[in-house]
């Protein structure tokens, strides 16, 4: 008689996308939100998922590298249909969304829900990385606020110029509130003003910088910076640390990729597709 083996294999776990949608959607509350595109779907690749990829933006190197993981979807902060952008799929957001469909992969995206969550929001990931407890919103009345106040000991703007630069791997430009004309007779007078109270929204949010001074924030932290930026942050008396907006932009999507590893079981890898931006 001849034996046969007969090797069982555990079946993989699989979740379909409008489950993991309807999660992500809830525990974000996606729908409070009144954004500059959609969150949630934003293409269905037409199967079940057992694989995520997840990644800062939805551009053709994050789909090259889950085609290469063998991904059933992608899970964005920065996904596509921006308020404003020209509608038809064509060039570029062509290829990217034909990319997705020719090789049976959903992407979903998360734009403000996944800045203001208060546990794996970008805000709070920022803060948590930077050892800051965040204690208000920048914008106080608002039900779901994207921007933060936290505190931190009192440090040196060099200080924070080290942790940041440790928390994110690269230097922020700094503009420093203790700012004097050239001819000044105090032009070379020391920086030594201690920051405490720190206003915080990450990416794009270089214009809340005056709300944040509104607040009597000590410093500002944001991803990019404009011309304007530093005239405000001198004349406003407020330092502000520019950091990147891909840098600071990562946490938030890493951190819903591990809460949906955790909550189904599913494997779930972070791309990091270089930036400086």
């Amino acid at each position: 008689m001849t034996a046969t083996r007969i090797l069982t294999e555990p079946t993989p776990s699989t979740i379909s996308v409008q489950e993991l949608t309807r999660f992500c959607d809830d525990y974000l509350s996606a729908d409070a939100f009144k954004d500059y595109a959609p969150n949630g779907l934003q293409v269905d690749g037409g199967r079940a998922i057992q694989r995520i990829v997840t990644g800062v933006t939805a551009c053709e190197a994050l789909i090259e590298a889950a085609i290469a993981d063998k991904a059933d979807a992608i899970m964005v902060h920065h996904g596509y249909f921006w308020k404003g952008e020209p509608a038809p799929i064509t060039g570029m957001k062509g290829r990217r969304i034909r990319k997705l469909m020719q090789h049976g992969i959903s992407m979903i995206g998360y734009h403000l829900p996944l800045d203001a969550h208060p546990l794996i929001g970008n805000n709070a990931k920022l803060a948590e990385m930077l050892g800051m407890t965040i204690t208000g919103a920048l914008y106080p009345n608002e039900t779901h606020p994207v921007g933060n106040i936290a505190t931190c000991p009192p440090q040196s703007a060099q200080k924070l110029i080290a942790q940041i630069t440790q928390a994110l791997g690269r230097v922020p430009l700094h503009i420093s509130a203790n700012y004097s004309a050239p001819n000044s007779t105090d032009a070379n007078m020391e920086h030594n003003r201690l920051i405490e109270r720190v206003g915080i929204c990450t990416g794009g949010a270089q214009d809340m910088i005056e709300q944040a001074a509104l607040m009597g924030c000590d410093a500002f932290i944001s991803g990019e910076i404009s011309e304007r930026t530093t005239h405000i942050a001198r004349e406003l008396g407020i330092d502000y640390f520019a950091c990147g907006h891909h840098a600071t932009e990562r946490g938030g999507i890493k951190a819903l990729g591990d809460l949906i590893a955790q909550q189904f079981g599913l494997p779930v890898t972070f791309i990091d597709i270089d930036n400086p931006a």
